[in-house]
């Protein structure tokens, strides 16, 4: 008895640490939502950011603070400007400095930086005459400022810029693409798109081979990434081996197995046969995301199909990346069951039959945890 009661403990504790909200807007003041719709804070608050961490920055009377999802400050409105919490730490800005702060509001001294940047992924990095590095969340230098720019981590990999040549790094600072590029794309599978002396190719088992005749590669995604050859564009699969041909005026990645592409001025969907599984007939078009369904515009506005071409949501909203709040990322369509849409002058979301999620509002933010 003792260990069901523990595992039904256990259950909710996980079920209410993955909970996901999503902030509103109404008559400029900001609350939130729960995946059911259910107003969880009423709006009353100047501005709010997404969860990030299990709290949300929030703003009132032009200071801003930590709320919880109750709406309660977990720490109080001082700041003049803050940042997301990640990893336990956020960045704060009070009497013109920025500083780091637990989920306590205490001040934390980490590793010795010029400049002051976000922790993303268990990471921040730090800077030092100019070069960059980057430390973890108890301050411990994993990697010394060495270079002149790192990009944020995608993954386990980060790309790097020396003297204006590009390089690839994992999480302890190990150099797995040798900073000897013109371009480098996103690390995947241990594969990645690159340039150099003017040829693209794709490096793999760490040797680069070039792509004869291409002018452009993109990321990899689904295991292939498209590139340009005489003006059109194909895919390529990780050995560079071109998997549909160059024939397309306009295309995008390949998502759950089949991706947007563009001829005669109509968006269809090819499958990785390169058949073509919907036809040419849509003003635009988007990936398929995992929930199975794709935003495609007719007209003036966008509706979703599912992955044989039917539409099982009317084209009668409106979409586009992002949201109002601070702490925005790209994400256009479906995600985890809900999509951001807008109809009118009012925002809200819909669900994968179509019905509508809570009620509409002025504004509404991507769901976070």
């Amino acid at each position: 008895m003792k260990r069901i009661i523990f595992l039904f403990t256990l259950l909710v504790f996980q079920l209410g640490i993955s909970q996901e909200f999503a902030v509103v807007g109404e008559k400029k003041k900001y609350g939130i939502i729960d995946k059911t719709g259910k107003e969880i804070i009423e709006p009353k608050f100047d501005h709010l950011g997404s969860f990030s961490d299990g709290v949300a920055a929030a703003s009132s009377n032009k200071k801003w603070g930590f709320i919880n999802s109750k709406g309660e400050w977990v720490i109080e409105p001082t700041y003049d400007r803050v940042k997301g919490f990640n990893s336990g730490i956020a960045v704060v800005l009070q009497n013109k400095e920025w500083f780091y702060i637990n989920k306590k509001g205490e001040r934390l001294q980490l590793a010795e930086t010029d400049k002051i940047f976000d922790f993303n992924q268990g990471m921040a990095f730090i800077r030092k005459e100019g070069k960059v590095g980057f430390m973890n969340p108890s301050g411990k230098v994993i990697l010394a400022p060495t270079y002149d720019v790192i990009k944020d981590f995608e993954g386990d990999f980060a790309r790097v810029r020396n003297n204006g040549k590009w390089g690839i790094i994992n999480k302890s600072g190990k150099v797995v693409v040798p900073v000897e590029y013109e371009e480098v794309g996103i690390y995947t599978n241990g594969v990645t798109q690159a340039k150099k002396d003017g040829q693209f190719g794709i490096i793999t088992n760490g040797t680069f081979k070039t792509i004869e005749g291409v002018e452009k590669i993109w990321d990899f995604s689904d295991g292939l990434a498209y590139a340009k050859k005489d003006g059109k564009i194909g895919y390529i699969d990780l050995k560079g081996n071109w998997i549909i041909e160059p024939t397309y005026e306009k295309v995008r990645a390949f998502e759950n197995g089949l991706a947007p592409v563009f001829s005669n001025k109509k968006w269809g969907y090819i499958n990785k046969k390169g058949e073509l599984v919907v036809d040419f007939k849509y003003a635009d078009a988007e990936v398929f995301s995992k929930d199975g369904l794709a935003p495609v515009k007719e007209g003036k506005e966008w509706g979703f199909i599912d992955k044989s071409g039917k539409m099982v949501i009317p084209a009668e909203y409106q979409i586009t990346a992002g949201g109002f709040g601070l702490f925005n990322f790209e994400s256009k369509g479906f995600n985890n069951g809900v999509a951001r849409v807008k109809k009118g002058k009012k925002w809200g979301f819909i669900q994968k039959d179509g019905s509508v999620l809570g009620k509409w509002y002025d504004n509404v933010e991507l769901f976070s945890k």
